[in-house]
């Protein structure tokens, strides 16, 4: 009788807490937002914060309550994934907080109906962002706190771009092969990056590297001459097509808007997803008497982890 009615009283409270987990998830919305969005970079997470404004709302009917930790490690978690899906880890600094054994204290909140709870955090403090990447963030918020992290609420997505460093990106190092018969080989780095060191190489004429990210076959068939005349083509007929079209580029013979030389460039913007992208770049061409600003656009294509550039467009901005 006794295994009975314990049996009884142990169900009863697995679906009183089972329901009162599932009335906190119905009633509550957790959404995150950039706070005083600006230029992410990787590390520094002192002085280049990812500040991200997090709101806990009562959506329903009745007061709503739960547990908030004066660290706030212990009360929220933000997970970030980059285009491959690749998870960004926890800082050294959450490990140790949340694996030392220590009192947590907190706060006992009460939302009543249409009421919000709010506070700023850094995600810099939680994830360790060592590159550039596109991420894809969201929020694991604890009503019970981490202790009972099976208990949580996931929040909104926001998509984070976190830039090659200001040093990195104006670094003129890129990948140059020593005086021997080893081959180039292309890296996984990210689109801004691929088009950053095509530019230099083309601003220092080493072909190989300039060609190292360039998928020469879409290219060529920009032209849809050229493509027709390629696609009648024999596979040895097309190598040796591809092979001109690249001489031709050398001795800017045509399409020379690609092999123009800048004198100076700047990254604007780049936005891609798992396969595709586009990389918006201001160069600027000294005329002499003159300086001509120009907004490329590149579009890149993914291909077993390298980004290739596919195709671009020009616009014309002017003088200086």
């Amino acid at each position: 009788m006794k295994r009975i009615l314990l049996g009884i009283i142990t169900t009863f409270l697995v679906l009183a807490h089972t329901y009162a987990s599932e009335s906190l998830a119905d009633n509550a919305k957790v959404s995150i937002k950039f706070y005083d969005r600006t230029m992410y970079y990787p590390g520094d997470s002192e002085n280049n914060p990812v500040k991200i404004h997090v709101t806990v709302a009562n959506t329903g009917s009745e007061t709503l309550r739960f547990k908030m930790a004066d660290d706030h490690m212990f009360s929220i978690d933000f997970d970030a994934f980059d285009v491959k899906n690749s998870q960004l880890p926890s800082t050294n600094r959450l490990v140790e907080k949340r694996t030392t054994s220590q009192a947590v204290y907190f706060r006992e909140i009460a939302l009543e109906p249409g009421e919000e709870y709010s506070f700023v955090e850094n995600l810099k403090e939680f994830l360790d962002v060592k590159r550039a990447s596109i991420y894809y963030v969201d929020l694991r918020f604890y009503p019970e706190l981490y202790n009972k992290k099976n208990q949580y609420i996931v929040s909104n997505r926001l998509s984070l771009e976190v830039r090659p460093s200001p040093a990195a990106a104006s670094s003129s190092k890129i990948p140059v092969a020593v005086p021997t018969a080893a081959v180039l080989q292309p890296e996984e780095i990210s689109p801004d990056k691929v088009i950053e060191q095509t530019i230099i190489a083309r601003q220092r004429s080493l072909w190989d590297q300039y060609f190292l990210y360039m998928n020469l076959e879409e290219m060529l068939k920009r032209n849809p001459s050229r493509s027709s005349r390629y696609n009648a083509e024999s596979a040895d007929g097309r190598n040796q097509m591809l092979a001109a079209f690249r001489s031709d580029l050398q001795q800017n013979r045509i399409d020379s808007d690609i092999v123009a030389i800048p004198s100076k460039f700047e990254i604007e913007t780049t936005t891609y997803s798992q396969v595709e992208g586009s990389v918006k770049v201001l160069e600027y061409f000294d005329n002499g008497t003159f300086m001509e600003k120009k907004r490329y656009t590149y579009y890149v294509r993914q291909r077993d982890g390298i980004w290739q550039i596919y195709n671009y467009s020009v616009d014309n901005l002017g003088t200086e």
